[in-house]
């Protein structure tokens, strides 16, 4: 059997049984983007100049909506109409941990009210499998997509072994998820896509334990898909659109060798 990572995304937008996987591979397809932006602002005005800056370089913008302190309704129509014009995805950075009935009413209602305009959301599995069926329930009929934290990009992180080995056993179980958060291509009992923080150009990482991989670790040699990237864009004395266009690039040449 052909790893799904030995497949274009082409291919596998094809064959994939989600609506929105179909979606996602199809836009990365159409922008030959596998870039995701991680956009840590604070503000309203930040994360809409943001999105349009980055916006023509990447398949998924990921959002951190809680730490805007000026959110309003307005906020989501206008990303909305960004992720329109750039022809992106809106991924919520939710890491919902609770019980099944508590992560619907976050999800679902609230002042943010994720699954009316987010694509993607993600969670821990830490409550077991009830919280994948609580999301399910209000982000299902609105073609929603989840992302299981199998691991994560931070040095000491805890979600290793038996807890990533049983993030892959629920999400093949579990139609509503799409894929994980991680650093590599975990499985091939279905396609699976996978997510990774902590890309940048040169490995490295900062005084808070976050450890940086390349394009060429990840996606090439560990057989992710999408790479996660933000304060290498946008960080101090940066020039947003270049540094969007760069990593769009060193990402889809990743890629393009991993298919040789």
């Amino acid at each position: 059997m052909v790893s799904f990572s030995q497949l274009t995304y082409a291919q596998r937008g094809k064959e994939h049984p989600h609506p929105l996987a179909r979606e996602l591979f199809a836009v990365m397809e159409r922008k030959r983007s596998n870039l995701s932006v991680a956009a840590d602002v604070a503000t309203k005005a930040e994360l809409l100049a943001l999105a349009d800056r980055v916006g023509p370089y990447v398949c998924v913008l990921k959002t951190h909506i809680d730490v805007i302190a000026d959110f309003d309704a307005d906020l989501v129509a206008q990303l909305q109409t960004l992720a329109e014009k750039h022809d992106f995805l809106i991924f919520e950075d939710r890491k919902f941990a609770d019980i099944g009935n508590t992560v619907k009413l976050q999800y679902g209602g609230g002042v943010y009210r994720i699954a009316d305009w987010a694509h993607i959301t993600n969670c821990h599995v830490i409550p077991g499998e009830g919280i994948i069926q609580g999301l399910a329930e209000v982000g299902a009929p609105k073609g929603r997509g989840l992302l299981l934290l199998a691991e994560m990009s931070t040095k000491g992180m805890l979600a290793t072994g038996a807890y990533t080995d049983k993030n892959v056993e629920m999400a093949v179980a579990n139609d509503f998820v799409i894929g994980f958060i991680g650093s590599r291509r975990f499985t091939e009992e279905r396609d699976l896509i996978t997510m990774t923080p902590g890309v940048g150009l040169h490995a490295s990482g900062d005084a808070l334990g976050q450890q940086y991989r390349t394009p060429e670790m990840i996606v090439t040699e560990n057989g992710s898909d999408i790479i996660i990237v933000g304060r290498g864009i946008y960080g101090p004395g940066k020039d947003v659109a270049a540094e969007a266009q760069r990593y769009r690039d060193a990402g889809w040449a990743a890629y393009e060798n991993r298919l040789k």
